[in-house]
């Protein structure tokens, strides 16, 4: 089944790609590895949610970002790739949580980049990964997610 057949089944819809907000791309290819830069909780434009986890949001909010911001990165990966079955594997997830002074769930709040990734890919979604407070990101998002991924041959 291909990955976008799965986000349909699951009832999500891939984002357009988000516009970069500096002098940066998107995506950046290396051989057979991919390189998604840091994606925001926005929508079509839109930030679907702001502030800080911990004290503007709660851990439940900030998961659902943190899946807006995975989806991001996907959408990103499919307008550099033409289609998302052209991932072999995710290889590591960058989490930024912006967080409430002290707040340190972050893990909990980026498992939601983590677990979309996994139903997914399966076995190949899993990854290594960072899960970081931030005192502050872009556009006051609560969530930024960056991967890497490694493309099939």
């Amino acid at each position: 089944m291909s990955v976008e057949s799965k986000l349909e089944e699951l009832g999500v819809k891939l984002p357009s790609p988000p516009k970069p907000l500096g002098a940066y791309v998107p995506t950046v290819r290396v051989g057979n590895l991919v390189f998604v830069s840091g994606m925001k909780a926005s929508l079509e434009g839109e930030m679907k949610f702001t502030g800080k986890v911990g004290s503007d949001l709660t851990i439940e909010e900030g998961y659902e970002a943190a899946k807006i911001c995975a989806l991001n990165c996907l959408s990103a990966l499919k307008a550099s790739l033409g289609s998302l079955d052209k991932i072999e594997r995710i290889i590591q997830v960058f989490g930024f949580v912006n967080s409430a002074e002290g707040f340190n769930k972050q893990p909990k709040v980026v498992n939601g980049a983590s677990e979309l990734l996994l139903k997914l890919f399966g076995e190949n979604g899993q990854h290594a990964r960072i899960a970081v407070g931030a005192n502050e990101l872009p556009e006051d998002s609560p969530v930024e997610i960056a991967m890497i991924v490694k493309l099939k041959d």
